[in-house]
């Protein structure tokens, strides 16, 4: 891996070389004011005035830059915009070559900004990092807070970049309108969606895309899936493997698999209740049953990414094995009359639980620029799991018998999900392709001889990071004085401190108070929306008389919630908000939610229920994404490969949360189904509160 500071030398452009951040400098004068310290020269206020100001000098100076290049592209395209209103009245078409030849020049010249941008964007954030890891103090705090929403600070703009979409926007149009549009007067903004030609302009857009924040819909959903997205392939022969490795039904089993297996978990929720209580248990034991799926991918979520480390096609047949056993045995147990098998046919359920395959899958195997489209996909598949899981429960309403097999409410789901995991193994069978670990290791062994890192799970970097992803780099031959200093920094030098976790420790001595914060906000959530579902039958048939039908349309309507929330929040608010600022929001919200749905008069109205499930389970869904996207940018990049990843880590927190819930209903359901409400709520009520309080002290830690 080539570190930063020669990966900053070798990238210049050399005509800008006295405009980037000084790295070499600053990184000097970092270790100086250690030993000034040391040695009682300085005290630690004096170093940290010392040290803002020479970054703020240095911001300021990349900045001043970075607008004067942006206000000589704008003046090019300006004048490039007389000479098409010229040709625009006296059509020639060599002209009209050369006009767009010299649009694609400016182009170039803007992607050659963008990485300028980037390049010190990188700089400024592992300099901050540098300073904080030498004084084992929160300095970034300090410094992001005082200077990102000062109306003098000029920190903002190298993150955020409008000026350089208004350029992208005037070179979109003007090539647009030199193409043929066969005789079309339309406008790019008339079709908005329609596909650019000009490569320039996919290449401009590739790297504005890794260079800001992306708050388009299919990116909101993305961050749920937690699965990285590293930077598009630099050469053609890397987008020749990533095309080999690609295969779109193999794509699309994955896929189903995530959608079967949701509805697998939310299809016995409606009727759990009901087949407890038919088997001569109390009606709160659902808690067990429901839960004991989750205790099972506990473990089977670490075997599982294992697994897909050597393939992907005998995990899935696995699964899907697994999976037709278990729902078989769920369904055989009214049969038995026993709730043993029952809870172990919910248990091999949760062991065949392939969805760290599923991410692992589109991680590595589909090509970057789908990726996000694939990851949008996922989490659907997920959501309409969820909510077709509940509406096929209510439409199972028959009973009847054959061959001393009966088939009711309560066993039907078993014996329908059993039946469509079996036709997915056939189609498992027929249809997968496994993926060539060749290209795999032949890519991995190129990457290695030429000194770069593609981290196909660059978890760090994240969904949402305003920061441009790692470009192609070259190994720079030549020697570089800052390359003792360099040592010191464990995570660009140290060999070891490049190696994936490969424990449960060693990945959590990993986790920095931010990333803990995440992954309790996470469990969190997760615990909150595993006990509003997980107790909806019995709650809802104590106080309201619902039957399974009722419960069904209410569950299968507040799975429908996630994808119209999802669109809003990703379109419109994530644009006008900090992922943090609506970290926070969706945390009181939820609170509220949760407060409200207590149980503190001797009535307890249909209306308040509904609403206030409802405010809890669209605030835990728009918690969720923003979560995931926040916990992907401050996650060690050590964490991003190997079996304890960060989507590993935080799988197994929300599968702890929902284990630890449905546990909760069961035990409380000892105290009465009169105060089962109020006591599982009271846990979910103390951990937002902590989590909010926990999110309050990081904040600054979050941008």
């Amino acid at each position: 891996m080539v570190n930063f500071g020669k990966k900053l030398t070798a990238d210049q452009v050399p005509e800008w070389r006295g405009y980037y951040i000084n790295y070499k400098l600053m990184k000097k004068k970092v270790k100086q004011y250690g030993q000034q310290l040391q040695q009682g020269e300085k005290d630690r206020r004096r170093v940290l005035k010392d040290f803002s100001k020479m970054l703020d000098d240095q911001i300021e100076k990349i900045v001043l830059f970075l607008l004067e290049q942006q206000g000589m592209l704008a003046s090019r395209i300006e004048k490039l915009g007389k000479q098409r209103a010229i040709l625009a009245e006296q059509p020639d078409i060599s002209g009209i070559a050369d006009l767009r030849e010299a649009y694609r020049e400016v182009g170039l010249d803007l992607i050659k900004l963008l990485k300028f941008v980037d390049l010190n964007a990188t700089g400024i954030r592992k300099i901050l990092k540098k300073f904080d890891k030498r004084f084992s103090y929160r300095f970034t705090d300090y410094y992001v807070s005082s200077r990102s929403n000062h109306p003098y600070s000029q920190l903002q703009q190298v993150f955020k970049h409008v000026g350089v979409g208004a350029v992208v926007g005037a070179l979109s149009r003007n090539l647009v309108d030199l193409q043929e549009r066969q005789g079309s007067y339309l406008s790019i903004y008339d079709q908005p969606t329609t596909a650019l030609k000009d490569p320039i302009i996919d290449m401009i857009n590739s790297s504005v895309d890794k260079l800001t924040r992306s708050t388009n819909f299919l990116r909101f959903l993305g961050q749920h899936a937690l699965i990285a997205h590293e930077e598009s392939p630099s050469t053609a022969g890397e987008e020749e493997i990533e095309d080999q490795k690609y295969h779109f039904i193999s794509l699309m089993l994955n896929l189903v698999n995530t959608f079967l297996y949701m509805v697998n978990t939310y299809i016995i929720v409606p009727t759990a209740d009901d087949y407890s209580v038919s088997l001569g248990a109390a009606s709160t034991v659902c808690g067990v049953v429901i839960g004991s799926m989750a205790v099972a991918q506990v473990f089977s979520s670490v075997y599982f990414s294992a697994w897909s480390n050597k393939s992907y096609f005998r995990p899935l047949v696995f699964s899907s094995i697994v999976l037709f056993l278990g729902n078989v045995c769920y369904a055989m147990a009214y049969d038995m009359n026993s709730l043993t098998v029952l809870i172990i046919g919910r248990l091999l359920c949760g062991f065949g639980s392939a969805r760290a395959v599923n991410r692992r899958y589109i991680s590595d195997c589909v090509p970057a620029r789908i990726r996000m489209q694939a990851s949008a996909g996922f989490v659907s598949a997920s959501a309409l799991g969820m909510a077709c899981g509940p509406a096929l429960a209510g439409l199972l309403q028959w009973r009847f018998k054959i061959y001393m097999v009966t088939f009711s409410q309560s066993t039907l789901p078993g014996w329908l999900m059993a039946v469509a995991w079996l036709l997915y193994l056939v189609w498992l069978c027929i249809s997968f392709k496994e993926p060539n670990r060749a290209d795999e290791v032949y890519d991995t062994q190129q990457n290695t001889a030429s000194g770069q890192r593609v981290d196909i799970e660059q978890v760090e970097n994240g969904l949402a990071q305003p920061l441009l992803g790692n470009s192609e780099t070259k190994e720079n031959e030549e020697e570089d004085d800052d390359d003792d200093d360099e040592e010191d920094d464990s995570e660009e030098c140290a060999q070891d401190s490049r190696k994936p976790a490969t424990s449960i420790g060693s990945a959590y001595r990993l986790l920095t108070p931010s990333v803990k914060v995440q992954l309790l906000i996470y469990f969190m959530l997760k615990y909150a929306m595993e006990i509003l579902l997980s107790e909806s039958s019995v709650i809802t048939s104590h106080y309201f008389k619902w039957n399974t039908s009722a419960v069904a349309i209410f569950l299968a309507i507040l799975g429908l919630t996630v994808l119209p929330i999802n669109a809003v929040v990703g379109t419109y608010i994530s644009n006008m908000f900090e992922d943090r600022q609506l970290l926070m929001a969706s945390q009181i919200m939820l609170l509220v939610g949760i407060i409200f749905s207590f149980k503190v008069t001797s009535t307890y109205s249909v209306v308040q229920y509904v609403i206030s499930a409802l405010i809890t389970f669209v605030s835990a869904e728009v918690l969720e994404g923003v979560n995931l996207s926040l916990l992907s940018s401050v996650m060690s990049s050590r964490l991003s490969r190997g079996t304890y990843n960060g989507g590993l880590l935080s799988t197994e927190a929300g599968t702890l949360a929902r284990v630890v819930a449905d546990c909760t209903i069961t035990a409380a359901g000892y105290l009465g189904i009169g105060s089962l409400l109020n006591v599982t709520l009271l846990p979910s009520l103390v951990i937002c509160a902590v989590s909010i309080a926990c999110t309050f002290l990081t904040y600054n830690s979050l941008f």
